[in-house]
């Protein structure tokens, strides 16, 4: 992706990892397989891949830079974190901090860091592992959550009897240890970060999910988080992927967003469309697809 500029605020993606996830049935379990050959003309080969039919995704984090603040929007899944059952993020060693520095960064450079919800996949980088303690990531970074969000996630993982940890054991190692240094900020879900910069309730994939607006004057960004895994759901906005803990009101909240923002200048930047990621809701027939900005 190249760098987004809206008025003086300056947009880039930070890659942790970014290719073939899963089939089409495992993301997103309602699918009819047909759908995906209907929209072939535009879905492969970049949102899928021709050869496994599996979904192409990209799990990375957002920098917003104004002239006030940097902001980094999700964290991935992390290095070194114990993920067992997903192999593909167990003890990852990932040169993310080293692609930070490309952009110019430092972790103490960072201002704010926000997760759009505390999915495993959103919060790894809040922490890393020294000395054998997980520690905050960002040293003078203020950490925001989302109340519902995070009281959801405090209380699911409080009554967890489970076998294996609930998300990944992610809220232990890559949420509590940023609360109990002091560095988290619980806000509601309509919170203003500063002028022109906020966030939005897109409920349903969590509870606390938000999407992050970037607008000045005539141009506007939406960082729309997991509100849309896949391309393939502009294809189709009834399907909800697997990871959703409300299928319907995750629906309700990808397709208030897909009818508010198809055929409009409003620039996307999903959180796991493959790279270039930034681009356009077109109205397609009687759906919709992507169209990627240049």
């Amino acid at each position: 992706m190249q760098t987004i500029h809206i008025g003086d605020i300056q947009i880039d993606r930070l890659v942790e990892s970014d290719g073939p996830f899963a089939d089409a049935g495992f993301l997103l379990p309602d699918i009819n397989p047909a759908l995906l050959e209907q929209h072939r003309d535009w879905l492969y080969p970049h949102y899928v891949e021709p050869v496994s039919n599996k979904i192409i995704m990209s799990f990375h984090s957002l920098i917003i830079r104004s002239p006030r603040a940097t902001i980094l929007i999700d964290c991935c899944v992390g290095n070194d974190k114990e993920r067992p059952e997903r192999p593909g993020w167990h003890q990852q060693n990932k040169p993310w901090l080293q692609r930070l520095a490309a952009l110019g960064l430092q972790p103490e450079d960072i201002d704010v860091v926000l997760c759009t919800h505390l999915h495993a996949d959103h919060v790894g980088w809040n922490t890393r592992l020294i000395d054998g303690r997980w520690v905050p990531t960002f040293p003078n970074a203020r950490y925001i959550f989302g109340k519902i969000e995070y009281q959801y996630w405090q209380q699911a993982t409080q009554q967890h009897n489970g076998e294996q940890p609930l998300n990944h054991g992610s809220f232990d190692d890559s949420v509590l240890p940023v609360i109990e240094a002091g560095k988290a900020v619980l806000v509601d879900s309509d919170h203003q970060l500063e002028s022109g910069i906020w966030l939005e309730p897109a409920p349903g994939h969590t509870p606390g999910n938000v999407i992050v607006h970037v607008k000045a004057a005539t141009q506007h960004a939406i960082l729309t988080g997991d509100v849309m895994h896949t391309a393939v759901q502009l294809a189709n906005p009834d399907l909800s992927s697997r990871f959703c803990l409300d299928a319907d009101l995750s629906r309700q909240s990808r397709k208030q967003l897909i009818d508010t923002y198809a055929d409009t200048s409003v620039v996307l930047l999903p959180a796991h469309f493959p790279t270039p990621t930034a681009g356009f809701i077109v109205r397609n027939g009687n759906s919709f697809a992507y169209r990627c900005a240049t």
